[in-house]
């Protein structure tokens, strides 16, 4: 038979489970576009920044089954979509980017959006295909997908010649979706060493990421198995539930909260699963090991880069919790202990002291973040869904949001793009239409990608936008205050946020004080629930730091030798006297 490139396109993403894909279409990819409006099972969303799409598809992998899926023009397409693509690279999220190519078949040269793409996106892809003939389509369509999602996820590129996808070229059969491999199960040898080491431990930890997501039950059971308080990285914030009275926080170091903090102080064996020891995570590498580290990934790749493992394990964090529960179940283990009371009293004492202190904060008259955060909680249904931005708000949602199901809170981590919230809470928010879905975004961030609400208001997508407003890049201007005494860029000009919430169809409302807060919160719930988006002009105080922030800084200025220390700080104190801020 004979099909089109855009026929068998449409062929391979209907077989993958493709609802949604995201992008402008281009000369180069318009026959596709044509075929998706065919199409009963797929909307083609057309958005108004490739990079923004990008976004969006990496939100619809992070909290679904689903591909997210990109169709995007070449060259000034797959450049202006760089950043997203990056962002599911490193934090490890599963992503098929689709693009058209130049012309194969006259032999002319200098073409519109020619360029070597397979080369441009080498850094942040597991894998590049060029198609070459009709026939490669759907099966190289399916093998990207596996790499994509085989072993630790990312992102895997395709181009497709415009005249591939134009004409009509021999098919001898259209294949089914292949089975793909089973994740890896653990070695039976390495979890009887690792039970062994966490049944004789005095004070076992648990160190979650995003690696853990689909384990909670697992952790849960595992953690009360062996009475282990339980610490998460920042993209693995909901992977155990907040509310579990062993969850302490995210981080486990100087930078961490104090239930995190005191928890693990005097821990002897630390479980890590799904966690790479990164530089957010450690809180700028501030951890100390006095611990047997035994480390869980699908990447073995990980392993003893930052810290030493004593017991490296390379499997599904699902299946490696459920063997090792096996493995503690065995004579040769320590019968289960009673529940240790003074240690769950201890995190929730320490939880409540550092959240009494937040609201004993000061806020001259703006918004405090603990009110506001315990407040949005309070609203929100557990099943609700939370997208954070990049900035200081994303350590204040880590620090004073309770996180309670796994995949609803997300924000960017280790690529850490700003512009990520409004997107990402629309590809949410399409795949889960009756789920409450809110963003908190920074003004910064805002600024960025704000006028993207546009296509949440054109599908009625009721997303409720916080935008927390103080005129500055906070999280740079507070770094930059000790340091250098003044701040470099980092100072916003107005923005008038009504205008912009105006301009793309979505409501406004103001909360300029806590008095505003219950208040300003309902009225965007209900207004949301009738289909439109809603900014929301959060006036926050940013006057108290993050416990993360200043963990991070005096990290840093620990690592500095003698030298250099003296040299900020005399900058800083001469800058002080002369130019007082």
């Amino acid at each position: 038979m004979h099909l089109t490139g855009a026929q068998l396109v449409r062929y391979a993403l209907e077989q993958l489970g493709v609802r949604f894909t995201f992008g402008i279409p281009g000369v180069h990819n318009t026959e596709i576009y044509d075929q998706l409006a065919s199409s009963s099972q797929m909307t083609p969303i057309r958005v108004t920044h490739e990079g923004n799409g990008a976004f969006m598809a990496d939100a619809v992998s992070r909290t679904s089954d689903e591909p997210g899926t990109l169709l995007i023009v070449p060259a000034a397409g797959t450049a202006l979509a760089y950043a997203g693509i990056g962002e599911a690279f490193l934090d490890g999220i599963p992503m098929l980017v689709i693009t058209g190519g130049v012309r194969t078949d006259h032999g002319f040269g200098y073409q519109l959006h020619e360029i070597d793409q397979l080369d441009m996106v080498r850094a942040i892809t597991k894998g590049r295909w060029r198609v070459n003939t009709h026939a490669d389509i759907v099966p190289t369509l399916f093998e990207a997908w596996r790499v994509a999602t085989e072993g630790e996820p990312g992102p895997v590129f395709v181009e497709i010649p415009v005249n591939l996808q134009l004409f009509p070229g021999p098919v001898t059969e259209l294949p089914p979706l292949p089975a793909f491999a089973a994740p890896p199960a653990p070695e039976a040898a390495a979890i009887e060493q690792a039970a062994a080491l966490l049944a004789h431990a005095k004070r076992p930890g648990f160190f979650l990421g995003w690696g853990a997501r689909d384990a909670t039950a697992q952790a849960i059971a595992l953690a009360e198995r062996l009475n282990a308080p339980v610490a998460t990285t920042l993209q693995g914030l909901s992977v155990f539930p907040e509310n579990h009275p062993l969850h302490v926080g995210m981080g486990i170091g100087p930078a961490a909260v104090p239930a995190a903090t005191h928890a693990f102080a005097d821990c002897d064996v630390l479980l890590a699963v799904g966690n790479r020891f990164a530089e957010i995570a450690t809180g700028s590498y501030g951890l100390e090991p006095r611990w047997k580290l035994i480390h869980i990934d699908l990447n073995p790749k990980v392993f003893n880069v930052n810290y030493p493992a004593q017991i490296a394990i390379t499997a599904d964090a699902r299946l490696a919790l459920d063997a090792l529960l096996t493995a503690l179940s065995s004579p040769a283990c320590a019968p289960v202990a009673p529940v240790d009371q003074a240690l769950r009293e201890r995190i929730a004492q320490d939880k409540q002291k550092y959240l009494d202190e937040w609201l004993r904060h000061d806020s001259r008259g703006r918004v405090n973040p603990a009110r506001f955060f315990q407040a949005l909680r309070r609203r929100l249904a557990d099943e609700a869904y939370l997208i954070a931005d990049d900035g200081n708000h994303t350590f204040l949602v880590a620090e004073l949001f309770p996180a309670r199901r796994s995949k609803h809170v997300l924000s960017p981590t280790d690529f850490n793009c700003m512009g990520y919230c409004v997107p990402a809470a629309i590809g949410v928010k399409l795949t889960h239409p009756e789920a409450q879905v809110v963003g908190i975004v920074g003004d910064g961030a805002f600024l960025m990608t704000g006028l993207e609400i546009i296509t949440a208001a054109e599908h009625r997508l009721g997303v409720v936008y916080y935008v927390f407003n103080d005129g500055e890049l906070s999280q740079i201007s507070q770094i930059q205050t000790l340091p250098y005494n003044r701040k470099t860029c980092s100072v916003l000009p107005e923005v008038r946020l009504r205008g912009i919430a105006e301009a793309v169809g979505a409501a406004y409302i103001e909360m300029r004080s806590d008095e505003d807060i219950e208040r300003v919160i309902a009225d965007a719930d209900t207004r949301a629930r009738g289909g439109q988006p809603v900014v929301v002009d959060v006036r926050i105080d940013y006057s108290k730091p993050a416990r993360f922030n200043q963990g991070i800084i005096k990290t840093t200025f620990g690592r500095m030798d003698w030298n250099d220390k003296l040299r900020v700080l005399g900058r800083a104190a001469w800058r002080r006297v002369r130019v007082p801020q």
